[in-house]
């Protein structure tokens, strides 16, 4: 069970970098040339896979790889909707509420016996 939290908690923390990288630039570079906003994101996003791949190496084994892949999913929606009400300042929509649904019905899916 430590190795199933661990790997969760590793990639909410990896997801936070994911989640600025590529969306970030959006609001704090939006005046800046593209490449600029390229390399800023991926030294962002360098930090992320600095975390994100070790968390997935702790989970397999535990967990199969398309449980991997649903808990990412889940952690980037969870990850991205308070991202985008706070940070990008976009109104909350009942669509997140629809697709956290449908991560819901996949992730019973994925790990049922």
């Amino acid at each position: 069970m430590y190795r199933v939290i661990a790997t969760i908690s590793m990639l909410i923390i990896s997801n936070i970098f994911m989640t600025y990288a590529w969306y970030g630039h959006l609001k704090t570079l939006s005046k800046e040339h593209w490449f600029k906003a390229v390399v800023i994101s991926w030294s962002i996003a360098f930090f992320e896979y600095l975390i994100m791949v070790p968390a997935n190496r702790i989970g397999y084994g535990q967990l199969n790889i398309a449980q991997l892949k649903i808990i990412q999913e889940v952690v980037t929606l969870s990850v991205f909707i308070p991202f985008s009400y706070y940070i990008m300042q976009q109104p909350l929509k009942l669509d997140y509420l629809w697709a956290g649904i449908c991560l819901l019905g996949a992730v019973y899916f994925i790990f049922r016996a």
